[in-house]
């Protein structure tokens, strides 16, 4: 079978918009990465950047499965001694809920400068407004 490049101005970039309401998170991470890749476009290929525009919303309203909110620990070090800074889930939904979707999809994209690119078309925001109506973004119900 013979790869398929897509040229650059044939990509076609849609903008979806995906409501965190009761949502849980890992499911909704993989799907927003899912987006993010283009793996749902038949012309995907893995070295090329052919995914959408994801844009979540009521991101403080995510839910979290059994005890993570309690356990599940977010680390974070400075580079100096004793910098080690540690953050339960339930703290960073308190304090930063896009945060925690932004973290839960940057792991599930390639570790490299295409993974690096995908991220920048994700745009997550607490509430329910979003500053992006000019691109006509379309629901995406999951």
């Amino acid at each position: 079978m013979k790869t398929i490049l897509t040229p650059v101005k044939e990509i076609d970039r849609k903008w979806l918009v995906v409501d965190a309401q009761g949502q849980i998170l890992g499911r909704l991470a993989s799907e927003i990465a899912r987006r993010l890749r283009g793996k749902h476009k038949t012309n995907f290929s893995t070295f090329q950047d052919t995914g959408d525009f994801v844009i979540v919303v009521n991101a403080e309203k995510v839910r979290l499965t059994g005890t993570k909110l309690d356990d599940k620990v977010y680390y974070n070090h400075s580079g100096y001694m004793g910098g080690l800074r540690e953050r339960t889930a339930k703290e960073v939904l308190a304090n930063s809920p896009e945060e925690l979707i932004y973290m839960a999809v940057k792991g599930m994209l390639p570790k490299n400068t295409l993974g690096r690119t995908q991220l920048k078309k994700l745009k997550v925001y607490a509430g329910s407004e979003h500053p992006h109506e000019a691109q006509k973004p379309e629901n995406l119900e999951l």
